[in-house]
Formats: C-alpha cells, structure tokens, sequence
C-alpha cells in the first residue's frame, strides 16, 4: 500500500474555499438572489435504485453529509423505469431483498416466487419511507458531467437542474442495465411515427391502453419475452419483430404461502450466509426458474444430480426433450464445456420448440442458431412460446431483412414489406455496465476522461474503483459479478466495502484513496481469465457468442467480457491483505 498522509481539508474549510473562489456561489442552505448556487457534500451518490438507497443508510451511521441524485421522478432504479408489462424479477423475491435489517425481513411479505415490478417499486418505496431516506434524495435531476479537481482534491458534478455539487467523494449507484439501446428504428421511429412510440426501459408510468390496437414490438430479449405474452392479450394484432431468436425457458412463477414465509424469516440467516458463500448470490434454487426449495433444506441446497448430454443417446436425448420439456437443457454437466456438447443440447431445445409451436415455419423462425447455449443470461418467461399459437400475433424475422425506415404508418423493411401500426415498442435491450457510467462523463486525472481510458473496453479494480478517478467509486461496476448474481447482494457487499474504505480514508486524515494501475491491471487480467475458466466454460467468451456481456449488442463498442464470472465471495475477500493500520485493502494509495 502507498500512503502519503496530509492534513485533511475540512468540509467547512472547502465551502469557505469555494465561497472565495466563487463568491457569487453559495451552499444549497443559502444560495444568492442571483440563484447560482453550489452544494458540498463528503460524498455525492448517482441513483436511487437499491444500491443509492442502501448507500444512504450505510454512510449515515458515520455521520457524513451526503446528498443522492436521481434522473427519474420516483425512487427504485431499474424498478422505476422498467414497469412494461410482464416485467418481473428473474430471482427469488425473498432473496432478491435487503439483508441489512431483520426488521425489514419480518415485516415484508412477498407475495409470489418472482416478484413483478409493480410489487419490488412498492418494496423499495417501502424501505425508502421506514429509513427516512427520501430526505436525502434529490429527484428528476440527471448528473450530466463530473471531472476531478486535482486541485482541491473533490468532485466537481454538474447536473440537470443547474447547481453545482462539490464532494469528496462520489459512488456511482447508476444500475448495470439503466442506458437502453436506442437503434436508429427507435430515432426513426421517434421522428416520423404518428402514433405512440415506447422504450421498455423507459416505460410511462400511465400504463398504455393496447386494446383494439395493431402494435409492433421491435426486440425480443428479456423485455422483449416478456412483455409480448401481455401485449398479446389487449391488443387487436401484434407483430413481432425479431432480429435474434433467445433460448427461453419457463420461469414457473407461483404464488407464495405464508408458512413458506414464515419459514423463510427462520431461516434467514442461515439463507443469507448461503447467498454470500453461492456461485451466484441465491441460495434457495440452483438455476434462474429452477424449483425453489424449502428453507428449511439444508443449504446450500444440491443441485438434481447433473447429466452429461454426450453420455446420453438420441433416443435418451428425445425422451429426455419429450418428458421434461424445455426443462431438458437443465443440469446438463457438459454443454458449457464441450460445444459438441452444447449444439446436442440446442437440438433438444429445438426439437421441442416444434412441438409447442404449431406452425412449423414460425417455430423454424423462433429457432435460435449459431449462438452456443448459456453464452447469455438465461431468459425465463411466462407463456411466450405458446403466445405464437394464437391468432392475433405474427412474428416477423429480420435475418431475412432488416428495418428499412419507420413511417407516420408504421415499418416498413428492407424488403419492401409494409406494416401499418398504431403504437410502436422497443424493447431493445441496454448498453450494459458500462454504457450507465460513461453517461455521466467523469474526467480524471490530467483531464482524461473515462471515455479515453475505455476506448478499448472497460478497465476497473474490483468493479469498484478506477485508476486515474480518484475518490471514485462504482458499485457493481464492470469487472464485478454484477449481472452474473444476485444483484441485492452484490450491492450490499459493494456497499459496506466502500463505507470501510470512506472511514478509513477519514481516520487516516487523507484526501485521496485510488486504485493503482498495477492493481486494476492484474485485476482485469483475473477477469479475463476467468470469463474463460470460470463459470461460464468456453461459452462466455466462445468466438459465436454475441451477448451484451460483451457489449456485441452495441455498434462500435469493444467486445470485452465485462462481468466477473467466479464467486462473489470471492471477489473482494480474496484479495484483501492487511497494511500498518490495519485496514483490509490491496494496493490501494492514499493521500
């Protein structure tokens, strides 16, 4: 560990610095009659979903000034802007909740195994009001630039609403899935379209009236898979439009009784020491819409014991298909290993896809090829194959041909086919991890911003810090496990991480804590090694693979793996070591 110790400016001393240097400028308390005003902050937090909220809680117990800013009208992140219809969790709800009180724990009562949006927004709301957090948090301003002044050593963030913020340090709780992706259709769309054009990851909080009208959703990823088997049911025709057809499989969502509950609440910190030490973060299933066991099972729970697709034979293989289903291409022990493997499991997957799919040329259509198994996040859904059988609904295949405009009528494609419409919907996925951060345009250190330092691919220590960014921390950031666990759990580790490291830094009288560039460039050579030989196999990064992992759902955007892949016990623990003063940390430098 490097460390410089000089005397620590205070934050009255700063506000007296910046009065000076700004004497037009005041703090929020007091601004001028000009209405130019500027706020000091120990730390600036970037979102109210559950990573900003939890932060709220966490740095309060030191007693710091802290101030969090959200773009959107309401509080809840991803679980705000996401309200489409269908949109549900992928992870048991009573797992996908806070660990942090066993107050909260007690009182909550989750209604089904996979909370939808409209129950985890009043969760959070829910939080947001017994912790007295909304206090503070400011709403509908979006951060539009922060650049570090090596001069005062602070944060100088620019936002929306036109006041300047200075703060010591900032935490970025921004989401991994928060930028949508907006396609040149969707700009197209946004031009020239008469009727209504929506973003699923943008979604108004009026809920659209489909009823009786010809709708188009453009985009059949998760979003896309579970919000068509709900527009299908209102409105009068629905065409799908599908440029890359997803391996989905049914997330066997159910109602929750309150014995499981209650047994739930025993159990809960034995669940969550569970959730900490998994794979994944999730201790109660061993796969996303796999059976949710008892909590009362001793855990971590067993997986069904794994079968090797290479052991079986095609007959074994087609009763396997015929019995369970879609439910076939789970606990295979060899596809994500072996892709001779993987495509026997892609036909298995096919071959039932016919059975359930009662027009051959539409099943032939919805057959996902040349993209190996489990290379993306396994999509779950709710009826969405069957959800083609019915007569309103059409699926149009854009591999015989794109988007070619968007009308005041409707889309038409590049093969002259005209589709009149009266409301258009994108559900066109995001630009992952990485796309939320760069949106706030930080500059670091000799005025390299974070766009330069990621022109080849995101580059972090941990997910959490930046070399060249000091003070700068990002929480669930790329080079974490992030969309690869849990993401409750992963904030709160990320969370109490960052808290140490604040207090720390205080204790020690310092300005400044950073990664080295050492550090963050062997903890980016552990990330690529491990998207290789972690718990993806060959599938993460396989040479067919185009997932929003790797940022290949992105034009121009550096095909990088950017998730961690191993344990996320493992993440951090492993690489703490002790220095002089007792802190856990690993080649961080403090000034």
């Amino acid at each position: 560990v490097m460390a410089t110790s000089t005397p620590a400016r205070r934050l009255d001393a700063l506000l007296h610095q910046l009065k000076n240097q700004h004497p037009r400028r005041a703090e929020a308390e007091g601004s001028d009659s000009s209405g130019d005003s500027s706020e000091v902050y120990d730390v600036l937090i970037v979102g109210a979903g559950f990573a900003g909220l939890y932060a709220i809680h966490k740095l309060r117990q030191q007693g710091l000034k802290l101030r969090v800013l959200e773009q959107a009208p309401g509080i809840g992140g991803t679980w705000y802007w996401n309200r489409y219809p269908g949109a549900r969790c992928d992870v048991p709800s009573v797992e996908y909740s806070y660990s942090f009180s066993p107050e909260v724990e007690a009182e909550w009562e989750w209604t089904e195994c996979m909370a939808g949006q409209p129950e985890i927004e009043r969760y959070a709301n829910y939080v947001a009001d017994k912790f007295d957090l909304r206090k503070d948090i400011t709403l509908n301003t979006k951060v539009t630039d922060m650049r570090f002044d090596e001069s005062t050593e602070t944060w100088d963030v620019s936002a929306s609403d036109g006041v300047r913020r200075i703060a010591q340090f900032v935490m970025t709780a921004v989401g991994c899935l928060s930028h949508p992706s907006e396609p040149d259709a969707y700009h197209d769309a946004v031009a020239n379209f008469g009727g209504p054009v929506y973003m699923t990851g943008r979604w108004p909080e009026e809920e659209p009236d489909f009823r009786g009208k010809r709708v188009g959703v453009v985009g059949t990823g998760s979003s896309g898979i579970q919000a068509i088997p709900v527009i299908a049911e209102s409105a009068a025709k629905l065409t799908v439009f599908q440029r890359t057809p997803q391996f989905t499989i049914p997330a066997n969502n159910h109602p929750l009784d309150k014995e499981y509950l209650r047994r739930c609440r025993e159990r809960y910190p034995a669940i969550r020491e569970a959730e900490r030490k998994s794979n994944i973060g999730i201790a109660l299933v061993t796969n996303l819409g796999g059976t949710i066991h008892d909590p009362a099972a001793p855990l971590p729970v067993s997986s069904k014991e794994a079968v090797a697709v290479l052991d079986l034979t095609q007959q074994e293989r087609t009763e396997r298909s015929k019995k369970l289903g879609f439910e076939a291409i789970r606990n295979l022990s060899d596809t994500r290993l072996d892709m001779k493997a993987n495509e026997l499991a892609c036909e298995m997957f096919r071959e039932h896809l016919f059975r359930v799919v009662k027009d051959p040329a539409v099943a032939a259509a919805l057959m996902p090829t040349g993209t190996p198994l489990g290379c993306k996040r396994q999509v779950i859904d709710t009826n969405y194959y069957d959800t083609y059988n019915r007569p309103n609904v059409k699926l149009v295949d854009l591999r015989k041909g794109g988007i070619e405009r968007v009308t005041t009528n409707g889309i038409v494609l590049e093969g002259g086919d005209n589709f009149e419409l009266d409301a258009i919907v994108f559900a066109t996925g995001f630009d992952a991890l990485s796309g939320p951060l760069l949106a706030l345009n930080p500059v670091g250190r000799g005025g390299q911003t974070l766009a330069q330092k990621w022109a080849e691919g995101p580059k972090t220590y941990l997910g959490i810090q930046i070399a060249g960014f000091p003070n700068l921390f990002t929480v669930t950031g790329p080079g974490s496990p992030s969309v690869l666990s849990n993401m409750i759990v992963s904030i709160e580790q990320h969370v109490d991480w960052i808290a140490e490291c604040i207090a720390h830094t205080r204790q020690r009288k310092s300005r400044v804590v950073e990664a080295t560039r050492q550090a963050e460039e062997e903890w980016v050579m552990e990330v690529n090694q491990v998207a290789e030989q972690g718990l993806g196999g060959i599938i993460f990064t396989h040479p067919t693979c185009s997932s929003w992992y790797l940022g290949a759902n992105i034009p121009g955007k550096p095909r990088v793996f950017m998730p961690y892949g191993r344990q996320i016990r493992i993440e951090i623990h492993k690489v703490f070591r002790t220095d002089s003063t007792g802190a856990q940390v690993r080649r961080g430098s403090w000034k």
